[in-house]
């Protein structure tokens, strides 16, 4: 009790870790990798969002993202969002789309990582599925492959379509990858 106290106390109070399901989503409204303003209450409307925040030179990130984007590809759009939330600059970061193929949004947190902090970032990835009613469905760090089997059985669900095989035959996916 007494580190744990002491973290704590360090921290203004605040635990660590990310934040889990159940809690409210912190307001986040950030610029994209082209400077354009995006608030996550906007993406919110009707829809869940998977908000995905990463570091460009992270290893898990790079290895999570291509998988990231074949779940965008399969249900993003009007019922449900995609945004990711990079700790890194607008050009490392479109580097990092183009090296990538992302395309679903991309927001830059600013200096300091106001966003990542709201979110209790302790690594990254860090995933959080958020439904339209601003509550964090579900709370993932680093790839989980059954996490990301949740979430995108979750994105079937709320596009009405079925649920396709987010990995192929002969791929090689490790359960976890800590970030």
């Amino acid at each position: 009790m007494g580190l744990k106290r002491s973290v704590q106390q360090l921290l203004g109070g605040k635990r660590m870790g990310a934040l889990t399901p159940g809690t409210m989503a912190p307001v986040i409204l950030l610029k994209d990798s082209d400077g354009r303003s995006v608030s996550l209450a906007e993406s919110l409307k009707n829809r869940p969002v998977l908000a995905v925040f990463f570091k460009v030179s992270c290893p898990t990130c790079q290895f999570t993202f291509p998988f990231l984007e074949r779940l965008y590809e399969m249900y993003g759009g009007p019922t449900f969002a995609f945004l990711g939330v990079s700790q890194d600059g607008p050009g490392d970061t479109r580097e990092f789309m183009r090296e990538f193929g992302i395309k679903f949004p991309v927001l830059i947190d600013e200096r300091g990582y106001p966003a990542s902090n709201q979110y209790g970032l302790t690594h990254v990835p860090t995933l959080f599925l958020i439904a339209p009613d601003g509550k964090i469905k579900i709370s993932a760090v680093g790839f989980s492959k059954a996490d990301l089997q949740d979430i995108a059985a979750q994105a079937a669900r709320a596009t009405g379509t079925a649920a396709g095989p987010l990995f192929k035959p002969g791929e090689v996916v490790p359960d976890y990858k800590p970030g």
